[in-house]
């Protein structure tokens, strides 16, 4: 396989035991499959809009991580945050079936609705960033014990959503979570450029 505006960096299975090669573009971020199956494809989309994020919030400082883009409050330390709550949301709590991990389950919520945005002010740049990667890290490990079972039917199974007021299934999940990562990193592309003028997309 050739790459375009990337590198060859591994090997690595896919569906049914076949070898894909891993292109990886100048920023490090793994490019999806372009002829692979339909959980390769979601689970590649959602890895490389992960990793948009972790190169967007790259080697920046506690105080940088702080910065936000007038009129909005965002920051880049408060979209590490809350897409570390959005993960456990989704996919240890709705996919999973688990209980609400901390630091979600005892914040005061009522009292700040935006408690994951606004705490992360408080919290280092080391802190976030280890606190997204772990949750990235269950989340993966959620996703794989689930395909594990048969990827069509994993795909396909209910679970219940929104205190129980709905279901969703994993491949919904795994779509929104994409276009969750799509849209917030979006506002990342416009406060890294506000920061230090560093732009790509």
């Amino acid at each position: 396989m050739v790459a375009v505006h990337g590198r060859l960096s591994e090997v690595r299975p896919i569906e049914s035991g076949v070898v894909d090669e891993v292109i990886t573009d100048e920023h490090g971020r793994p490019m999806p499959p372009q002829e692979s199956g339909e959980v390769a494809t979601l689970l590649g989309f959602l890895t490389y809009q992960r990793a948009t994020l972790e190169w967007k919030c790259r080697g920046l400082s506690d105080e940088q991580l702080r910065v936000a883009l007038p009129p909005s409050s965002m920051t880049l330390g408060g979209l590490l945050k809350h897409m570390a709550g959005v993960e456990d949301y989704w996919f240890t709590e709705v996919v999973g079936g688990e209980p609400t991990p901390e630091p979600w389950a005892s914040a005061d919520t009522n009292a700040d609705p935006d408690w994951d945005w606004s705490s992360a002010a408080d919290d280092s740049g080391d802190d976030l960033r280890a606190l997204w990667a772990e949750r990235v890290k269950r989340s993966r490990a959620i996703v794989e014990a689930q395909l594990g079972q048969g990827e069509a039917a994993a795909l396909s199974e209910a679970h219940s959503a929104w205190d129980g007021q709905g279901c969703v299934s994993l491949r919904w999940v795994l779509v929104h979570m994409i276009e969750e990562y799509s849209r917030h990193n979006g506002h990342a592309d416009l406060i890294r450029e506000s920061i230090d003028g560093q732009t790509g997309e």
